[in-house]
């Protein structure tokens, strides 16, 4: 059976793994997961990641990363655009997520990246998902 939204089965991965403690979670490959998981790792919300090639789709591997004390550094994961209602902004209506503590993760023209870093390079694009 196919899936109809894979970027949300992922947040759901990450959010349940992150719920139950952790250290990994296994994800099916696609190029816009792993880009993804480079903007999570380069923001500090995950420790690492791994692709495997297994002949098929691939696996991703995620290193979740929690505090000193087993806190969470993953407090909420949400996904804003979907596939039957997509959220597109234009470079000067990107806003910060809960006064800069999140990120906003977009799909723009020059690939995807973060919500900082589109009002510094002046694009727009599809608002992913959001992260604190």
């Amino acid at each position: 059976m196919s899936m109809s939204d894979p970027i949300a089965d992922m947040l759901t991965r990450i959010r349940n793994a992150v719920k139950a403690k952790m250290l990994k979670v296994d994800i099916p490959g696609a190029k816009i997961k792993i880009e993804i998981a480079k903007v999570l790792e380069a923001e500090g919300f995950i420790k690492n990641y791994k692709f495997t090639n297994d002949n098929r789709q691939g696996v991703l591997h995620l290193y979740l990363k929690y505090g000193e004390d087993r806190s969470n550094v993953i407090l909420a994961i949400k996904r804003i655009s979907k596939p039957g209602r997509r959220v597109y902004v234009k470079a000067r209506d990107v806003e910060d997520v809960l006064s800069g503590m999140g990120i906003s993760v977009l799909s723009t023209s020059i690939g995807i990246i973060t919500d900082k870093r589109a009002r510094k390079e002046n694009v727009g694009g599809e608002i992913l998902c959001n992260v604190w």
